[in-house]
């Protein structure tokens, strides 16, 4: 294949283009709507072309040629951690609709979408399906968990790849030793609190948690049952999201998680320029794919194409 140019549509801060660069190809553009992101990808993707502009209204014949599309549409509409469906969230599911318009225009020899598994029991998924293969591609889909590639976060992500080949491309799941978020936390970093003094609901976690645990611990403020029993820090912690879900606990005292630190749980390198207040730059975060697992499939996919 040579060379593979790629864009990267919904870019956010740069995961996917990380390890896509890790993975050899060279990322020609790179697409996203909020100018922080932009500002992120640009600052440590100074090659690429930036488009800040909303995929859903950008001409697709406008990016520079590539052989490789990656994408990760919008997922607040798919995943069931929303709550109750509402209106907007039909305008996030379709964004995914930008991918095609994309792929009819210019044609790359592979697309990669990431996106949540939920994005499977979309109503309209089978019929973005179809548009794919009527434009001779080859879909297949897969679910692969971050932390199976080195990850230290389970990260449980759908990968639907489309190839212009006579069979479709399944991505085998990687097969790494999991890396334990023990292994990247700054355990003696500060500030620290007490959690004695955190309200009611947050210190029963954290008593759950250290009772199954140990005195040091990852205690989540929000999600499932199983989640607020915490996380060991022998093993890769839960998924991050766009906001601070993970305190740190050693013993009587306890800190969220610093900035650098979630960067390392996504495989990040902790100098990653990220751009903006701490807040945006946890947004970024949560948002991104963890570039170890975007470098699994990318390979994957050059090896086949």
């Amino acid at each position: 294949m040579g060379v593979v140019r790629a864009v990267d549509l919904f870019a956010g801060a740069g995961g996917t283009s990380l390890g896509a660069t890790l993975a050899g190809v060279r990322v020609v553009a790179a697409v996203n709507h909020w100018p922080v992101a932009v500002a992120s990808h640009h600052a440590a993707h100074p090659d690429t072309t930036h488009y800040c502009e909303d995929a859903a209204v950008l001409d697709p014949t406008t990016l520079p040629a590539h052989d490789l599309l990656l994408a990760s549409p919008s997922c607040t509409g798919h995943t069931r951690a929303r709550g109750a469906d509402r209106p907007h969230h039909d305008t996030a599911r379709a964004t995914a609709w930008c991918v095609i318009r994309v792929a009819e225009a210019q044609r790359p020899r592979a697309i990669v979408v990431e996106n949540v598994p939920d994005m499977l029991r979309w109503t309209l998924y089978r019929a973005g399906r179809l548009a794919l293969t009527d434009l001779g591609y080859r879909v297949s889909e897969q679910v692969l968990d971050a932390a199976d590639a080195g990850v230290p976060q389970h990260r449980r992500r759908l990968f639907v790849v489309a190839v212009r080949a006579r069979r479709a491309l399944l991505v085998p799941a990687p097969t790494m030793l999991h890396v334990s978020a023990r292994s990247v936390l700054a355990l003696d970093a500060g500030p620290w609190s007490p959690w004695s003094g955190w309200c009611d609901a947050s210190r029963a976690r954290v008593t759950g948690a250290q009772s199954v645990h140990g005195p040091d611990v990852l205690v989540p403020y929000y999600g499932s049952a199983s989640a607020a029993r915490g996380w060991s820090l022998d093993r890769p912690i839960g998924t991050l999201t766009t906001v601070d879900r993970y305190a740190l606990v050693r013993g009587d005292l306890g800190r969220m998680l610093t900035l650098r630190e979630m960067l390392r749980l996504s495989s990040f390198p902790e100098d990653y320029p990220l751009q903006g207040t701490r807040r945006e730059g946890v947004m970024q975060v949560g948002n991104a794919v963890p570039p170890l697992l975007a470098r699994w499939v990318v390979e994957r996919v050059m090896e086949a194409a």
